[in-house]
């Protein structure tokens, strides 16, 4: 059974939904003044994840991703730049769905703008006034955190001991310092909207209230997003919420870890601050690619757990993935022999009941892909002994099923471009290297990828793998090392066989 670690009670709890096989999931989107991070990508693609694994599961799941598109940094960026906020909003909202294309992140089910919620937003905030809760200044409106008793149930902090934190205004009319705005009033050069209190925009908390209750209802399953929106953003959002419906708002509340750059926390100061387009952009690899490599080291750490962002980390992955696919392309070419083939099915049975086990365990993706390495490890045995046509085909779309709940495996081709093929030299320009040598390219000059300046022929190269496999015979494994640390200093890796003999591919 599925349990989830629920934020509010500090507990994992077994998930039951409102409504039998029906999801609603609520997730606290970007604000669309400039180009997603690598934070970002993690917090979508871990939600991504969790809806993935939902409907594997068998739930419908109704899910409400949204775009802040009224806020202090938009009105900053537009006036920087001498254009509307729309003209803003309209570019970064582009570019936020192109990223999350090339991640693999799926679109959500609705996807609403600030802006297109004011009548709901304006509804909430005097109802809010007419149950005492807020209060009006001239042209704002403010939220009473005093007159919400359990405010700080969230966070677990308690409301005398709370400081003015992110997005709090120092305002001498506040009644108390933590009380936050739900209606701003309008400023020269600003967007402003015509409310009861005059013109004037929401307040960031209100909106994603507003925005959630339209879209899921007063009551739903989950609502979601990074650790640093626990307070003061959700913390406030429950205060207004079941301040005004007298109900509660959301029943499990579920918050990712931080992404950290070789382990110092990411800022633009300390020159760390990665764009997702820049990963792109850097990368060597086609998008689909890269994409996936991206996937993959993000799922390799617990989505509660702060993550590391290297280069290294990511070339890991890369790896990873290249033993899968390769794998893939193995399944496909292998003899016709059913000696194995039982084994293959109980193989596959224990990483069903793994895998499924990790992800129940509050979606513990790291758990769930190390069943599937195990799997992959097990093929490539059973491979060597024989398996027959239809059994490879099972294991192929096994791997796919499961990988499917977590966004992999779904690439027809790895390390490939449908473009020119060109054999023998790395080649300034390619798209990529095959596992076989072969270039996709482009241009004819020499290309230096991973220290590589030359490239072996095959014949040295299977000169170099008769003699670490003899040397292995003979127990020399020291020379077996040094073998290997050549081979792989050129981009050859060698894979050792049950057999004792050796293969090779780059």
């Amino acid at each position: 059974m599925l349990s989830i670690y629920n934020t509010l009670t500090g507990e994992k709890e077994p998930f039951q939904s409102l409504q039998p096989k029906i999801v609603r999931m609520y997730v606290c989107g970007v604000t669309v003044y400039d180009y997603c991070h690598i934070g970002h990508a993690r917090s979508a693609l871990v939600f991504d994840v969790i809806r993935r694994y939902l409907e594997f599961s068998g739930y419908q799941v109704d899910f409400v991703k949204n775009f802040t598109d009224v806020d202090d940094k938009i009105i900053k960026r537009a006036n920087e730049r001498g254009v509307s906020c729309d003209a803003i909003t309209s570019e970064y909202i582009e570019a936020y769905s192109q990223d999350m294309r090339k991640l693999g992140i799926r679109q959500a089910t609705h996807e609403p703008k600030a802006t297109e919620h004011m009548a709901e937003i304006i509804e909430l905030v005097r109802k809010l006034i007419q149950k005492g809760l807020a209060y009006q200044v001239a042209g704002d409106v403010y939220f009473q955190v005093e007159k919400y008793q359990p405010y700080g149930r969230l966070s677990k902090r308690k409301l005398e001991d709370l400081q003015a934190g992110a997005r709090v205004e120092v305002d001498e009319r506040k009644r108390h310092p933590m009380d936050f705005a739900l209606w701003k009033s309008s400023k020269p050069d600003e967007p402003s909207w015509e409310s009861p209190w005059g013109l004037g925009r929401p307040g960031w908390h209100i909106e994603c209230s507003a925005m959630s209750m339209r879209h899921l209802g007063e009551t739903f399953d989950i609502h979601g997003g990074g650790m640093d929106l626990i307070f003061p953003h959700h913390e406030n959002e429950i205060a207004q919420s079941c301040g005004a419906t007298s109900k509660e708002f959301a029943r499990y509340w579920v918050h990712n870890g931080f992404v950290q750059i070789n382990q110092e926390k990411m800022s633009k100061s300390l020159g760390n601050f990665f764009t997702i387009r820049e990963i792109f952009q850097k990368s060597q690899w086609p998008e689909a690619v890269t994409g996936e490599m991206l996937r993959y080291f993000l799922l390799g750490t617990h989505y509660r757990s702060p993550l590391d962002f290297s280069d290294k980390s990511i070339e890991e992955a890369k790896n990873a993935l290249n033993g899968f696919y390769d794998l893939f392309e193995r399944l496909k070419e292998s003899e016709d022999r059913a000696t194995a083939d039982k084994r293959l099915m109980e193989a596959i049975e224990r990483c069903k009941v793994a895998f499924g086990q990790a992800m129940d365990d509050d979606f513990n993706t790291s758990v769930a892909l190390a069943s599937l390495q195990r799997l992959k490890s097990d093929v490539n045995k059973l491979l060597s002994q024989g398996l027959s046509k239809k059994a490879r085909k099972i294991a192929r779309e096994e791997f796919g099923l499961l990988g499917n709940s977590l966004g992999l495996f779904q690439l027809e081709k790895w390390l490939f471009k449908d473009e020119i093929v060109r054999t023998g030299v790395l080649v300034a320009g390619a798209s990529t290297v095959t596992r076989t040598g072969t270039v996709i390219a482009t241009g004819t000059d020499v290309l230096q990828i991973s220290g590589v300046t030359r490239s072996l022929s095959n014949e040295e190269i299977e000169r170099r793998r008769l003699e670490r496999d003899e040397a292995r015979k003979q127990k020399d494994f020291k020379k077996a090392d040094e073998i290997r640390q050549f081979l792989a200093s050129h981009g050859i890796v060698i894979e050792d066989k049950p057999d004792g003999t050796s293969r090779w591919k780059r």
